[in-house]
């Protein structure tokens, strides 16, 4: 059976576990806070570049050939802005991952000890429900890793796709471009 000190301790390690998720959490918003201001600041000045060389301009044919000159870069910026923000997402998405496998894996591995202290004190003509509650621990764990293997197969799909339609755009933007 569970001492006092072993639920104690079990609990003081699950709420270290939460308050680390939850700076991991800040930590990405921080990030994704830090691109914005950056990306914010960044479009702010090159508006102000851009209304001075509008106001400059002499003719329609010249206010083509300049909003066709801005096109590109900011295609190529708007993609920048979305990989990094990929980035920031995935790499926080990852440390939780992580840290929440580990932790399942740390659960597996306590509840595993507790199932076989609990079968070496189970009183004798007991080992029907004893084979039966190993048996469902070991379907358990099977199922919980079948289901991190399709989690991680889904987001290398997910990131194989984005960066596939990121090229696309790119693309397709400075094909655009050069026709005009």
């Amino acid at each position: 059976m569970l001492t006092v000190e072993q639920v104690i301790a079990s609990h003081k390690a699950n709420i270290e576990t939460l308050f680390g998720l939850t700076n991991k959490a800040f930590e990405g918003v921080e990030k994704i806070v830090e691109l914005n201001l950056t990306a914010s600041k960044a479009a702010l000045s090159e508006v102000a570049g851009h209304t001075q060389s509008i106001l400059s301009v002499k003719d329609a044919q010249e206010l083509l050939a300049l909003q066709s000159s801005l096109l590109q870069p900011l295609a190529e910026k708007t993609a920048a802005y979305s990989r990094h923000l990929y980035d920031i997402a995935s790499g926080a998405s990852a440390e939780l991952t992580k840290t929440m496998e580990s932790q399942a894996a740390d659960a597996q591995k306590k509840f595993t000890g507790l199932v076989d202290s609990a079968a070496k004190n189970a009183p004798a003509g007991s080992e029907a429900a004893v084979a039966i509650l190993k048996s469902s621990v070991a379907a358990a764990n099977n199922a919980l890793e079948s289901v991190q293997k399709a989690v991680k197969q889904a987001t290398d799909v997910a990131e194989a796709n984005f960066n596939a339609v990121a090229a696309t755009a790119t693309n397709a933007t400075k094909a655009a471009a050069k026709k005009r």
